[in-house]
Formats: C-alpha cells, structure tokens, sequence
C-alpha cells in the first residue's frame, strides 16, 4: 500500500510541462458575425482574447496586463497578427478550400491549434500546428519531416500544396519551436504564482437514481494536472469504474469525476470502497469513503417531495371530510331545531281560532 501510494506521487510529481497554445476560428457565410475570434491559453488558462470584427483585443488575467506593460511589443504582435493577419489568412485559405472542394454559398469554418510547451525541468521544446475545417481535423505540420500530415483524404491536395511553399513550413518551425517558448516564458514570469497555486477540490458522492453508478465528482481544484481513481480495500480498481475528462469550470478552476458501477455490490462491500484524489505536486491525497448516507441523489430528493406532497394530499382531504362532515352536522342539527321549535300552520290556524272565540 505504502509502495503503490509513493509511486502515485512520483508519478503525478513527474516533471511540469508548460504550454502557450493560440486557437483562431474563422469563418464565411455568416450574416453579421464574426469572422474571426482568436484565444491565448496559457497553462490552461484563458490569457488573452481577440474578435476582429469588433476590434476587441482583451487581456483575460492581471498578470497578462503586467506583461503587456512591460512587453508593448508583443501586445502589438498579438493586435496585428488578430486584426490584420490571421483575418485576411484565414479568408484566402477558406475562399481556396472552398474553390478545391467545388463548395458553393453556405457555411464555412476554419480552425487552428498551434503553440508550444516547454519542460521546464530538462528545457525540452515542443511545437504543433493543426488545421480543422468545417469541424473535422483536416492537416498538421510534421516538425520532424517538416512537412503537413493529412489528416483526412480530402486533404492530401492541401498537403501537396502546402509541402511545396518550405519556406513557409521553414518559419512555421521557427515560430513554434523558438519564439513561442520565449513568449511562454515571458506569460510565466508574470503569472507563474497564479498559475502554480494549489487549489483543493470539494468531493462529494453523487447518484442519479437508485441503480445508477456512483459518481465521486471533484470540482474547483487547480491546476488541472490531478489523479482520480477508486480503491477496493486500498488496492486500485478497474473494473466497473469509468474515468471522466478534466473539464473547465466559469471561475478558472477545473471539475472532474470518476463514476462505480454498484448494481451488483452486497451492503457489506459498500465500505470495502473509497474514492481517492490527488493534485499534482501535492502530496497530501483526498480520501471518500463509499458510504450510501454520503451521497447526494436526485431520486431521493424526489422520493421526499412526493413523500412530502403526499402527505400534504392527505391533510388537505381529511380537512375537506372534516368540514363537509362539520356543515353536514350542522345543517342536520338546524333542521331538526327549527322542526322543534317552529309552529305548524294547522298550530297557527287553531290558536287565532282560540282567541276569536274568547273574544266574542
């Protein structure tokens, strides 16, 4: 146990690899849209965002402002390469893949993903680039080869043309593999205490019905560099178990979860199972033991409303028989009183009568 949980840490502990990745979307055929958005992500995290069509160029985190100041340079870069380059790019190569795809008027969309990481323990540099068009991946630059992948069939006329322009592969690698591990550094300076904080995560149980998997969900951690598994009597399990994506959360920090498959489990093997939670560079692990009291469920959130409505029915019909059984007692009671106490009409006759006669 001691072994497997030192090995976790080494493992998650591994070395720290930065990233700097810009992603551009453009688009044709749109009434009144955007043309194009581009977004900088460093480590993660939203940096910088620009709209062409508004002329919008934001600084998304404090720390991206400081480098701007201290870097004009480069927020100049990034105004010209989003309202000047990239837009009229991005246009020739859509008008060009429409023209080899014999595509007439409608909707177009070209996307990229390119950037770098570093490693900042042995300095190692990576680059990429890639192309999607109309939402598929299409074609990515080779930095070994120095030439383009395709990605799909389509694209094997795209890469023909595109090996062909080295010189524009040549700047390509300079890009990626050079000034963009500086640029990365330079983000790093600035917002290095942001983005290497440690954020614990709240862990909760969830359960959509009864013979639903158990969902050990995690969410507001940070960095999203994090391990999430579940044990059986502390050893790790496979079976049964289906591992979520690390998704992104509105406040910058992360979610993620990681759901059990119980329909077959005995009440006695519910408290053999734990689900555990480790970020990077963090030794301390977060630990939830499997327990049913735990977990926080929608059908019994129903199951209590419906108790609670029920119960609610109930009262509201013995209130309506109690009081259609109160006006029934009382109208009974008022009829048999003015039965009682109110003369007849023969009464009423033979009493005048009476008083004639003792007058006369």
């Amino acid at each position: 146990m001691t072994l497997f949980l030192l090995l976790l840490f080494c493992s998650v502990s591994s070395a720290v690899r930065h990233s700097l990745i810009n992603y551009f979307t453009g688009s044709a055929g749109v009434p009144n849209g955007t043309q194009f958005v581009g977004v900088a992500v460093v480590d993660g995290v939203e940096a910088v965002y620009c709209d062409s069509s508004n002329k919008i160029l934001e600084s998304r985190q404090d720390w991206v402002k400081k480098v701007f100041d201290n870097d004009s340079q480069l927020l100049e870069w990034y105004k010209h390469e989003c309202f000047n380059i990239q837009p009229s790019a991005f246009r020739a190569r859509i008008v060009s893949l429409k023209q080899q795809f014999n595509q007439s008027e409608g909707f177009y969309i070209l996307q990229t993903r390119s950037g770098c990481e570093w490693e900042e323990s042995t300095g190692e540099k990576f680059g990429f680039l890639k192309y999607g068009y109309n939402g598929e991946d299409f074609i990515e630059l080779d930095l070994n080869t120095l030439s383009w992948a395709s990605l799909k069939p389509e694209a094997d006329t795209t890469k023909q043309s595109w090996d062909a322009d080295r010189n524009r592969t040549k700047l390509n690698k300079v890009f990626l593999t050079d000034i963009c591990p500086e640029r990365l550094k330079s983000f790093l300076e600035f917002g290095n205490s942001s983005l290497q904080r440690t954020v614990p995560p709240s862990v909760s149980l969830l359960q959509k019905s009864s013979s639903s998997p158990v969902s050990c969900h995690a969410t507001g951690f940070y960095p999203d560099r994090a391990v999430m598994f579940w044990r059986k009597d502390g050893e790790k399990v496979h079976e049964g178990v289906e591992i979520g994506d690390i998704l992104p959360n509105d406040d910058g920090t992360f979610q993620m979860s990681v759901n059990l498959n119980v329909s077959s489990f005995t009440p006695e093997e519910w408290s053999r199972f734990d689900c555990v939670f480790q970020l990077s560079d963090v030794e301390k692990i977060i630990v939830t033991k499997l327990n049913k009291t735990l977990i926080r469920t929608n059908w019994k959130e129903k199951m209590t409303k419906e108790k609670s409505s029920n119960r609610a029915i109930t009262v509201i019909v013995v209130l309506l028989i109690f009081i259609l059984v109160a006006v029934a007692g009382f109208a009974f009671y008022k009829k048999k009183k003015e039965k009682h106490f109110t003369p007849s009409a023969v009464n009423i006759c033979e009493l005048s009568e009476g008083k004639n006669e003792d007058t006369t």
